[in-house]
């Protein structure tokens, strides 16, 4: 079958991780698919409230990733779409220690069960930018067989090298098996609900001092259409996949209407510092190595393949920008707030160089 060849679209497929807003909408479209004869949303918890709805003609199974080989062969299920990932350590799920648990032993669980499915014949992996980590070293483009310079500092760009290295290891034991890795850039869009969003959603936006690093964001939508045409069309291979053009950092907060707060870069704690006492959330390794160095890929590859470009990265921020404008006013405190935090980097860093000289 060639790619891009919908004549072999798949019988039964499972979808994991559909408690959760990608994978329930990856689902939903799925299902309404009528070359798609029946499609099974796999989570070990109940999906959002807000989500039942859209899950209707989904059918439904509360199971861990390593319950999965009975369900696989009794179903005969001849496709799997592997979207049970977590991008942030969640303190009421285990924290790190329940992020790893998650991603990469679930991630060998669900391979080993697929490796022994009969019937299986597609596999479609979410996978992630930050495959490629970031550093001072990185060239200005990743393309898809650039390795990385250095180990991701982040736990969710470790996990993701772990993760494409199991389903390596799975090509060359069913290389029967169409497999599909999508190294997404970070969601954006009317519908995204990330820590990126979020971030951009503040009035106050943390920043390090000297630092504009160019960004790219692929809209939810999108995402959604590469992922639906990875199961209805055959595309073997790794894919990046990311809106055309960059932003850069300044160029994004200044379009979202935010106000920056740079702050000095003493081992990069200050970021998170900012974050933290003005209420905004946490902020990893991940995405804070992100803002300091930005990253860019190349896309080249998923448009041949695919025949499918998706929107630019301007327009992505600018649809998300539209949906989530809701005239936040800087307060004082909030301004006041962020300059005593900037204040008190200068002084740490200051008297850092003080104690080194």
């Amino acid at each position: 079958m060639t790619p891009g060849d919908t004549s072999g679209a798949p019988g039964v497929v499972v979808v994991t991780g559909v408690g959760r807003w990608l994978g329930a909408h990856v689902a939903a479209r799925l299902a309404a698919d009528e070359r798609i004869e029946r499609v099974i949303g796999v989570d070990p918890a109940p999906p959002n409230p807000e989500l039942t709805d859209l899950l209707s003609d989904v059918e439904r199974i509360r199971l861990d990733l390593d319950s999965l080989g009975g369900l696989l062969h009794d179903l005969d299920v001849d496709t799997v779409v592997h979207l049970a990932l977590v991008t942030a350590p969640d303190p009421q799920q285990g924290g790190r220690a329940g992020m790893k648990e998650q991603n990469v032993i679930g991630t060998m669980q669900l391979l080993a069960a697929a490796q022994r499915a009969p019937r299986l014949r597609k596999l479609v992996v979410r996978s992630s930018t930050a495959a490629y980590g970031v550093s001072f070293r990185d060239p200005a483009v990743f393309t898809e067989e650039t390795e990385p310079r250095e180990v991701p500092r982040g736990g969710f760009g470790r996990d993701i090298l772990d993760i494409e290295g199991y389903v390596r290891g799975f090509r060359r034991r069913r290389p029967d098996v169409t497999a599909t890795v999508l190294r997404f850039a970070p969601f954006i869009g009317y519908a995204a609900d990330t820590t990126l969003t979020r971030y951009f959603s503040q009035p106050v936006v943390p920043t390090v001092f000297g630092r504009d690093p160019r960004l790219q964001f692929v809209h939810f939508d999108d995402a959604l259409e590469v992922l639906h045409r990875s199961v209805a069309e055959d595309h073997p291979g790794t894919y990046n996949v990311a809106g055309p053009g960059v932003l850069s950092l300044s160029q994004a907060i200044r379009r979202a209407g935010r106000v920056a707060v740079p702050v000095l870069e003493p081992g990069l704690a200050g970021v998170a510092a900012v974050a933290r006492s003005l209420g905004f959330g946490r902020y990893g390794l991940d995405q804070v190595d992100l803002f300091v160095h930005g990253r860019v890929v190349d896309t080249s590859r998923l448009e041949r393949e695919y025949g499918f470009t998706p929107r630019s990265t301007a327009a992505a921020f600018e649809d998300f920008i539209r949906a989530h404008h809701s005239g936040v006013v800087v307060t004082r405190d909030q301004l006041a707030a962020a300059e005593q935090l900037v204040l008190e980097s200068i002084r740490q860093v200051r008297s850092t160089v003080r104690e080194r000289s």
